[in-house]
């Protein structure tokens, strides 16, 4: 038992500091957010992000952290990894930023009004990002997690999505894995979420959207072999959907946003 719990440990943590290996690919193509989710996170908060003392938290190559930062928060990046911070301190070298993760924060007590969680919060322990959270931010403080997740309802999509689970042999189908994140949010019952979704697009080249699929961890740890066949998998299926090679992604972002007790 101990045997198993350590090596899927060892393979989270492998999936985890994959991305360092990866941050030009990842900076280049992941999507970004709409301001409609800047927005709820201010309604949910309860105050405006222009003036706030933010710590983003897993900022990676600072895609959230910028859009923050054009909304007036005094943010501050916190990222564990070495390539996703050297990739953030070239984009971004007006944006402070300190080494650190979720599971030990780097702040002061009640040093924040609001903490961010951009696709980062399922990289922590929640038993330990929970009380770290509840510690830094100050009374009345929020805490916000999201992710750009597969939007619901588009036929491409879902078929990609079983395509994935078949060809990487996924126990759990993504669609599930986005309805556990809320259920597993915060085990420890200390924080009240409110959950909310906000869709949005983007039209990508096909090259585009392929680099943005390789630049998750799944494909980032697979080996070599497995990762091109996936994708020349991938590309013949999505000209037939796409023959003119402009791909329309879709999203979710499905939000939580808690106020400290």
């Amino acid at each position: 038992m101990r045997l198993a719990r350590r090596t899927v440990r060892d393979v989270r943590a492998a999936r985890a500091h994959s991305f360092n290996a990866a941050a030009a690919q990842y900076a280049a193509h992941r999507p970004s957010y709409p301001p409609a989710l800047f927005d709820t996170v201010e309604e949910l908060a309860g105050r405006p992000l222009a003036g706030a003392r933010i710590a983003d938290i897993g900022a990676g190559t600072g895609i959230a952290t910028a859009l923050l930062h054009e909304r007036g928060a005094r943010v501050l990046a916190v990222e564990p990894g070495d390539g996703m911070a050297a990739q953030f301190r070239r984009t971004h070298p007006d944006i402070p930023l300190v080494r650190g993760n979720g599971n030990a924060l780097p702040l002061a007590d009640a040093s924040t009004d609001l903490l961010t969680y951009a696709q980062a919060w399922h990289w922590t322990y929640p038993a330990r990002s929970v009380p770290e959270a509840l510690r830094v931010l100050r009374p009345g403080g929020a805490i916000a997690l999201w992710w750009n997740t597969d939007a619901a309802g588009v036929e491409w999509i879902a078929e990609q999505s079983r395509r994935t689970s078949r060809f990487f042999g996924l126990d759990v189908p993504r669609e599930q894995q986005r309805a556990a994140r809320t259920e597993l949010a915060d085990p420890t019952g200390r924080l009240d979420f409110t959950r909310r979704e906000i869709r949005w697009s983007r039209r990508v080249p096909l090259d585009t959207h392929l680099a943005n699929i390789a630049s998750h961890s799944l494909l980032l740890t697979s080996p070599e072999d497995r990762r091109t066949a996936f994708l020349a998998q991938e590309r013949a299926h999505l000209l037939e959907v796409f023959p003119d090679g402009i791909v329309e992604e879709v999203y979710d972002v499905l939000l939580l946003v808690a106020t400290a007790p």
